[in-house]
């Protein structure tokens, strides 16, 4: 590990009896940015967040975090690193600040300090008005925010933040991520997990995609675009009934479409020609009676890249057995909260 590499990874692997949630894994993430794991849920995201976290050891390979080995040092390590995993972890019964407290305590910090560390992550996170109110009567986003400062209190070299905006409102997340950006200004690293490729996008400085426990691609999110090339033509249709009988009519205009039939929309990678395949798809739909409440020409997203290398959409619904702690499985259905 270099003297600007926070977290180095190498041929990290764990299996959950035959389930294999990591085959190999190597990251590598330079101290003071943003590191995403991209990927849907059972992809591998949260065993990596565990690992690294020194909550869950590793079959094979090795791992380090601030300078220290996630196996041999982790008493150590744990004193360096913050985490704020899926659910907010705090304790409904206590105030705002008794919770920031009790952490204090828990990383052996005198009473005093504790207390001081506590009224200041609050006024970091907009959270000193309800400081001394139950958390029960918090909201979900500020709950969320208050979890977010628990992890804080240590004064952590890293933190991880795993699907940290997961059920929050659009608001809340634009909040989240304000201050996410604070953190990383103020020197410290990260690494967040997230399904949500606007996420990866505005927050990261570089991505890992990570699907069926392997990383099948990184860069940062201009290098990933540039992969695919070209542009994409997406169409959104008036009557969203009709969105199927568009992707019909629209198969072989450009590569494989990604289809949104809540949102009525259709999107097709179309390489370098985009102005002839507009027309194309314009005559296509015209002649099956299709109309259009819109058509586009753009740049490929993240939401494209994915589709790419994965074959579907990041947050595509699907039942799935993920591994838990304990390498028993439990069903959870993708675009949920939790993975492997």
């Amino acid at each position: 590990m270099t003297n600007d590499t926070i977290i180095t990874t190498e041929n990290v692997a764990k299996s959950f009896g035959e389930v294999h949630a990591l085959k190999g894994v190597d990251l590598e993430v330079s101290a003071g940015t943003v590191f995403g794991l991209l990927g849907p849920n059972g992809a591998g995201k949260t065993t990596m967040i565990r690992i690294l976290t020194t909550l869950l050891g590793l079959d094979s390979g090795s791992a380090r975090v601030a300078g220290f080995d996630v196996v041999r040092d982790a008493v150590q390590l744990r004193a360096a690193i913050g985490l704020a995993g899926q659910y907010a972890a705090v304790d409904e019964n206590l105030t705002g600040h008794e919770n920031l407290e009790m952490v204090g305590r828990l990383y052996h910090l005198p009473g005093t300090e504790a207390r001081k560390r506590a009224g200041d992550v609050l006024e970091r996170f907009g959270l000193s008005d309800a400081a001394n109110r139950s958390v029960k009567t918090y909201s979900g986003g500020m709950r969320r925010r208050l979890d977010v400062a628990a992890s804080l209190v240590g004064r952590p070299q890293v933190l991880f933040l795993d699907e940290p905006t997961t059920g929050l409102d659009p608001g809340s997340r634009l909040d989240l991520w304000a201050l996410i950006r604070e953190l990383v200004n103020d020197g410290t690293s990260l690494m967040l997990t997230t399904q949500y490729l606007e996420e990866a996008d505005t927050l990261t400085d570089r991505i890992a995609v990570i699907d069926h426990g392997s990383v099948i691609a990184e860069g940062t999110a201009t290098e990933l675009k540039d992969q695919i090339g070209g542009e994409v033509v997406q169409v959104t249709v008036a009557d969203r009934e009709q969105t199927k009988e568009a992707a019909v009519a629209l198969e072989g205009v450009g590569g494989e479409l990604r289809v949104d039939e809540e949102a009525g929309q259709v999107s097709i990678p179309v390489g370098f020609d985009g102005a002839t395949s507009l027309v194309e798809s314009v005559r296509r739909l015209d002649g099956v009676h299709v109309k259009l409440s819109d058509i586009a020409l753009h740049r490929p997203t993240l939401d494209d890249v994915f589709l790419s290398l994965t074959g579907h959409a990041a947050e595509e619904d699907q039942d799935q057995d993920v591994p838990s702690g304990d390498g028993s499985k439990r069903r959870r259905r993708r675009g949920g909260k939790g993975e492997a």
